[in-house]
């Protein structure tokens, strides 16, 4: 069973007209099937996704603009345009704009499960808190912020 058709999604194209807004980032669909999901993400300055798990995916950035900081498995590490970014299922991380410029990257996750309904979930919600919440429902869990 083929549930992914052939085909170009082009740059400024999101596959069907799909993008979210989470927390001052914008998430454009690129692929989805089955077995991943991937997405076109800007990351305006200072914008960041917490440290959490993904206690049944691996995910993945390809860096295209810009730089990320990182938090990986309890190390800082960077990331700059042409670096990809590996974030085994079940290691801690977290994803930050600290550079004073957006950055630009492709993500994407495998499988996909349930993550493309947490997306849609939490597409404007402007409660961090809340986000936290609904993700946790979606097999993605944020840590508590270190003491």
């Amino acid at each position: 069973m083929i549930d992914m058709p052939a085909g170009i999604t082009s740059a400024e194209e999101a596959l069907g007209g799909t993008a979210w807004s989470i927390l001052g980032q914008t998430y454009t669909l690129k692929q989805e099937s089955t077995n991943s999901i991937a997405w076109h993400a800007v990351f305006p300055p200072g914008t960041f996704v917490p440290p959490h798990v993904h206690p049944t995916q691996d995910e993945f950035i390809y860096v295209l603009s810009g730089r990320y900081d990182l938090w990986l498995d309890g190390k800082e590490s960077i990331a700059t345009a042409g670096d990809l970014v590996r974030m085994p299922k079940g290691i801690p991380h977290g994803i930050f704009n600290k550079s004073g410029d957006t950055a630009t990257s492709l993500f994407w996750v495998a499988p996909t499960r349930s993550l493309k309904t947490l997306f849609e979930r939490i597409h404007n919600v402007p409660d961090p808190a809340e986000v936290v919440r609904i993700a946790a429902e979606h097999e993605v869990n944020f840590l508590p912020p270190p003491a």
